[in-house]
């Protein structure tokens, strides 16, 4: 069946990369604004330069949320007279990353500052409005506008076949 002179199968994998675009929206764009944790407990570990924050973890970053059960902030020492540098966030347990109607979940978050890199591994799901993929793993490469959603891969040891990635697109 031909759609502007488009066949079927055409037209789905365009939707399906349009899609996977709008998943590549910026999470973490505002990298300059204040990052406001809450948690039910903090422990600062300056050896390792690091901050864990554990129990109904909310952060926020201009209109970015993260919720987990656990976050680690790492940070590059303080130059004398100026602010620490965040260099990687790492959350674990119910991990919710929200911009705007674009949601993503896993049960682990890793964000990498210097690479502007977003990556939810164990189970992970992301969906803008009503359209979902899933996963094993999602990288958001933020800067260069593109993701990847990665399927579990077959192991010999724990009796698993290999993943599929699954997307469901809900056309207009």
């Amino acid at each position: 069946m031909l759609f502007f002179g488009l066949t079927k199968p055409l037209l789905v994998t365009r939707a399906l990369f349009l899609f996977l675009l709008l998943l590549a929206l910026p999470v973490w764009a505002a990298d300059k604004a204040p990052i406001n944790i809450e948690a039910d407990r903090m422990v600062s570990l300056e050896q390792k330069d690091s901050v864990l924050f554990s129990g109904n973890v909310h952060a926020t970053q201009a209109d970015v949320q993260i919720n987990a059960n656990e976050m680690t902030v790492y940070y590059s020492p303080a130059a004398k007279g100026s602010g620490q540098e965040v260099k990687k966030l790492q959350c674990v347990g119910k991990v919710e990353v929200t911009k705007g109607d674009w949601l993503g979940t896993g049960d682990k978050m890793d964000y990498l500052a210097q690479e502007r890199k977003v990556i939810l591994t164990g189970g992970a799901k992301a969906w803008q409005g009503k359209n979902q993929v899933a996963g094993e793993t999602i990288v958001y490469y933020l800067d260069e506008g593109r993701s990847e959603v990665v399927p579990s891969k077959a192991s010999a040891t724990n009796g698993k076949k290999g993943g599929r990635v699954n997307a469901t697109i809900i056309p207009q």
